[in-house]
């Protein structure tokens, strides 16, 4: 039996070490239950997009940028700096604002003080664990300098395959019904990848040399999201090669590649929710990631696959999950 079955609910704020948590136990989706739960899976996946959401703005945003902004077929057919450096320049300010306007809001000018903060601490200062002994700094600099640079290769990849025939496209017109229903499957399949990579990366000697640079972050923010070491980089996004195998059109891949890029940002924010004002906004942080932070080993994937209920790393956020974590780490140790 799950853990989310098992353990006794606990009301919202109640848990013990944190500053707030939602309800626990916390859901998984209902959208690979079984038996199957359809009422209760249309629900979860109308969260996702008929709502203002981190996944609605992310593909408002990759419509606006294709149109827009995106150089010609005929351009991108040869791999000329012009071109390159504009896609680049255009995802280091699309980091920059989705990140540093959170950071700013919550953490910096904190307009909704810890109203809703999983977390009561804030961002690590003079600590020896990060680059330039700042939380902040370290998580900008390999998130700008590694992320940004790792995201746009794979994105200029694709569009120099695709212009040059190499990658197959299927215009949004050609194919409407698989249009909208791969862009409902796009963040299934990049959870699923997700979860794969990132047990891979847990393996001791990838964690050790790779992956620890993010687990510096044992309360994340904004910029924590993507601050991972380049190798971690080129698995994650890897994601995105699906499309060089998959008839996508060119908005998917842009869509696919921002919910990989800007949506860490997002369920990293450290806040369960978006509040101006006294009016609740947007859902942001991800407590079951969060809790991946905090206690390490659970809770690899996301909560919109059910691969750590199937393998039993799955931590619904109960002081009861915790110590079976705790208990399992302690017996790996001995």
């Amino acid at each position: 039996m799950s853990d989310h079955v098992k353990d006794a609910p606990v009301a919202p704020g109640e848990a013990r070490e944190w500053n707030w948590n939602p309800a626990l136990p916390i859901p998984v989706s209902p959208v690979f239950a079984w038996p199957p739960r359809p009422l209760a899976a249309l629900k979860w996946l109308s969260g996702y997009w008929l709502a203002i959401s981190s996944t609605v703005l992310e593909l408002a945003l990759a419509f606006c940028v294709w149109f827009l902004t995106q150089p010609t077929w005929e351009v991108m057919q040869s791999l000329a700096p012009g071109w390159v450096l504009t896609i680049w320049m255009r995802n280091l300010v699309l980091l920059v604002l989705v990140a540093g306007s959170l950071h700013l809001w919550l953490w910096k000018l904190q307009c909704q003080q810890t109203h809703l903060k999983f977390d009561a601490r804030g961002m690590a200062r003079n600590n020896g664990h990060f680059t330039f002994r700042n939380q902040v700094f370290d998580n900008m600099f390999w998130s700008l300098a590694s992320g940004v640079t790792v995201w746009t290769l794979y994105e200029v990849g694709y569009f120099w395959l695709a212009a040059n025939g190499f990658a197959p496209v299927l215009g949004l017109l050609e194919a409407p019904v698989w249009s909208v229903l791969w862009f409902l499957l796009i963040p299934l399949w990049a959870s699923f990848h997700f979860y794969w990579v990132h047990r891979f990366l847990h393996w001791p000697p990838l964690y050790r040399r790779v992956h620890s640079l993010h687990h510096r972050n044992i309360n994340v923010g904004p910029w924590s999201g993507l601050s991972m070491h380049p190798v971690e980089h080129v698995f994650y996004f890897s994601s995105v090669l699906i499309h060089l195998v998959v008839p996508s059109d060119p908005v998917h891949v842009i869509c696919h590649l921002y919910n990989l890029a800007l949506n860490p940002a997002v369920s990293h924010a450290g806040f369960e929710k978006l509040f101006l004002g006294s009016r609740n906004r947007m859902v942001l942080g991800d407590f079951f990631h969060q809790l991946h932070h905090r206690y390490f080993e659970c809770n690899y994937g996301t909560a919109e696959v059910p691969w750590d209920t199937v393998f039993g790393s799955f931590h619904n956020g109960t002081p009861a999950a915790t110590d079976r974590i705790r208990e399992r780490k302690r017996r790996k140790m001995i």
